[in-house]
């Protein structure tokens, strides 16, 4: 039998209405297994929409790196993170980090995330237009956002 790499081993997270500038208490780790157990504690239908993004990255993504951070799961190429997804009450958040620059620009302008991150919150796996994150998703990763101190 298959394992599922988003079996819910440790419960329901709790999540939160608003961006406070983390999403869940998911501790910060590199790698596919911390961004699965992140995945896995999230409620449904959050959980389907993270785990539907989570596919489309690594579809649109060759050498695809994930971690989470703030909360969240992030994903990047190379030494840099192209966007991030984290779960809230009622949505999850897709944020495209220098997602201003992307064409067209997505529509939503995170709380937090610096002027130049644009994203869509996703009820529901209904609301997500695969083709177009995908776009962003490839166009993110010719951009990756590096921290000074990695540059």
């Amino acid at each position: 039998m298959p394992v599922d790499k988003f079996a819910n081993r440790e419960g329901e997270a709790q999540l939160l209405v608003a961006m406070t500038g983390k999403a869940s208490a998911a501790k910060a780790a590199e790698g596919d297994e911390p961004v699965f157990a992140y995945i896995a504690t999230l409620p449904q239908p959050q959980r389907n929409v993270a785990e539907r993004i989570d596919a489309l990255a690594a579809e649109a993504l060759p050498g695809l790196r994930r971690a989470v951070k703030w909360g969240m799961a992030y994903y990047g190429v190379g030494g840099g993170w192209c966007f991030s997804s984290g779960a809230f009450v009622g949505h999850v958040k897709l944020m495209f980090i220098r997602g201003a620059e992307l064409l067209p620009a997505p529509p939503v302008t995170p709380i937090g995330m610096g002027k130049s991150a644009r994203g869509v919150e996703l009820a529901s796996v209904d609301d997500i237009d695969e083709l177009q994150i995908a776009s962003w998703m490839k166009q993110a990763a010719t951009m990756p956002f590096f921290s000074k101190s990695k540059r």
